[in-house]
């Protein structure tokens, strides 16, 4: 059988960022060193493929501290988590090690030394997200005022107007995150922004090599988990970008075949906490399908390393 020739478009960089690689590490290298079970706060990473991967080496995923036992180590997923948690953990004498994305401590620093300035912050994020209630949770109640649009900028009660500073989730939108701060800035001039964008270097990589490919392909597939922010953001940069068929799927056999059937040309990209074995699995399964020809776009070289925290680097 003859089949039909299909380009694909695949984005560089994609997948696996320094803070998701370091997080994955911080589990496994805490099972060698502690044995099974090591208990972890929320999934490390927002891919089921790698929690369930983790999960059969003995992983306990928990979204609550009360569920770990005193006796077990419990490490803290790379999204981060409230001051209460580790506080609550050291009352409690337990081991544990923190996997925080160094770039969201970055954002938790930020906000605390606004808070120390007497300045009271505006957080850019989702509601509910476990980054934005990681870090709305590094100052006290009443604090932090979250905004998710440009309509919450319009709504929000600051206490002093003159004394404000914003932050913003790592993983948004960088378009529409610059809408929100623009409206920030036209309510309240004096407010005081990052010293270096917040969004991190992998989102804005993603997204630009998103919108490389955008105006070459009819479809565009990111690989990524339904609650990936980072990787929901792709697939919203891709519409944008005029690419209309924009999906998330986790895995090739999500792929919907027939909605590609007219497609000559398909974008491929994954989100930040997507393994690269998964994005070979859906090039294996379109060279199954097609007669594919691969491109490589590439819009940026990742060089970045996060080291693990030293407890998991000394003997036990």
């Amino acid at each position: 059988m003859t089949l039909s020739p299909l380009t694909l478009y695949l984005a560089a960089p994609r997948g696996f960022c320094a803070g998701v690689d370091r997080a994955v590490k911080i589990v496994e290298m805490a099972l060698e060193k502690w044995g099974a079970p090591v208990y972890v706060r929320h999934e490390i990473v927002h891919n089921r493929f790698v929690v369930d991967g983790l999960r059969a080496k003995g992983a306990v995923f928990v979204e609550d501290l009360d569920e770990c036992p005193g006796d077990r180590p419990v490490i803290f997923s790379a999204h981060g988590v409230p001051k209460s948690v580790p506080a609550e953990a050291a009352r409690r004498e337990m081991v544990f090690v923190d996997a925080t994305c160094p770039l969201v401590s970055k954002v938790h620093i930020e906000a605390e030394r606004h808070h120390l300035d007497g300045l009271q912050m505006v957080m850019i994020g989702h509601a509910g997200h476990p980054e934005t209630l990681g870090t709305m949770g590094q100052l006290p109640a009443g604090e932090v005022l979250l905004v998710e649009t440009v309509a919450d900028v319009a709504a929000i009660a600051p206490r002093d107007p003159d004394k404000l500073a914003f932050i913003t989730q790592t993983t948004l939108s960088i378009d529409d995150t610059a809408e929100i701060v623009a409206a920030l800035r036209a309510r309240f001039p004096t407010i005081i922004g990052p010293h270096k964008e917040d969004i991190c270097y992998a989102t804005t990589n993603r997204q630009a090599a998103v919108k490389a490919i955008a105006p070459r392909i009819d479809a565009l597939l990111v690989i990524g988990a339904p609650n990936s922010s980072n990787s929901k953001r792709l697939v919203e940069v891709g519409r944008a970008a005029g690419c209309a068929y924009s999906q998330l799927v986790q895995r090739a056999d999500e792929i919907d075949w027939r909605a590609l059937s007219s497609s000559r040309a398909v974008g491929v990209t994954a989100g930040a906490s997507a393994p690269e074995v998964l994005v070979n699995e859906v090039l294996d399964a379109f060279r199954a399908r097609y007669d594919v020809t691969v491109e490589l776009v590439e819009t940026a070289r990742e060089r970045v390393e996060f080291k693990v925290p030293r407890v998991l680097r000394e003997p036990a």
